[in-house]
């Protein structure tokens, strides 16, 4: 799990953490979280092994409701603020894909080659 720069980091404190620290520390077990998923993932695709690959994928799965049970619980503790952010972020990448998707213009598909096109012309 990432240890950042959190002083709780594997430590119970002898106080409670204050609001600013507990945001700080959900972040952090978002973080671990994410690792968690992208290591089990990681192991379930290094194997040829059946079993292994179906438990390491289901716990990988379950990691992913923790993040978003965490995600939630931030967005609650924040005030909604924690999800106006996620969902600009959401936002914009749907604007870049709709861009992505949007027909080129004539000029463009004529003038710009592509990947294919050099493949095709053998340039």
């Amino acid at each position: 799990m990432p240890d950042f720069f959190n002083p709780f980091s594997g430590t119970v404190p002898d106080r409670k953490l204050t609001q600013d620290e507990l945001l700080r520390a959900i972040r952090l077990d978002i973080a671990g979280e994410l690792e968690a998923i992208h290591g089990y993932l990681s192991h379930a695709d290094a194997t040829d092994n059946a079993l292994a690959k179906a438990v390491l994928t289901d716990i990988a799965n379950e990691e992913r409701v923790h993040a978003g049970e965490l995600i939630r619980l931030l967005g609650i503790l924040t005030n909604g603020e924690e999800d106006q952010y996620l969902l600009k972020g959401k936002l914009e990448v749907d604007a870049t894909q709709a861009g992505l998707n949007a027909p080129a213009s004539e000029a463009t598909a004529k003038d710009e080659p592509t990947i294919g096109s050099l493949k095709t012309t053998g340039v």
